[in-house]
């Protein structure tokens, strides 16, 4: 029961990643909104369109890693890969977002892929 669950957790938080990364390729200022800090209108969307890119690069780096390598090497990227929500949850309090984003979204993702971390690690 454990595979699967340790499976599935990764599967979905990459998947998740990838969509957050192409919405930030498509339509950039709402991601930013989302995100939980809104993107000026006279600012530099190249920034918007670099979240994007690097998001969706993270989620297919993991899904490669669960495809072609093995659980360990996912779990150790997930182990590492938190510390951007982290990284994020910082960032929102530090430009005005509000708590309830900042922890609610990004830190609770953190806890969640160190979970996913932990479980796979278990595998």
């Amino acid at each position: 029961m454990l595979t699967p669950t340790a499976y599935g957790l990764a599967i979905l938080l990459n998947l998740f990643i990838i969509f957050i990364g192409v919405r930030f390729l498509v339509v950039p200022r709402a991601s930013a909104a989302g995100y939980g800090v809104s993107a000026k209108e006279d600012g530099d969307a190249a920034y918007l369109t670099i979240k994007g890119l690097r998001d969706l690069t993270y989620g297919l780096l993991g899904l490669a890693l669960l495809a072609f390598v093995s659980a360990r090497a996912e779990a150790w990227y997930m182990l590492i890969v938190a510390l951007v929500p982290l990284g994020d949850t910082l960032i929102v309090l530090r430009h005005g977002g509000t708590k309830a984003v900042a922890f609610g979204i990004h830190f609770a993702t953190a806890v969640i892929v160190l979970i996913s971390a932990a479980l796979l690690f278990a595998v």
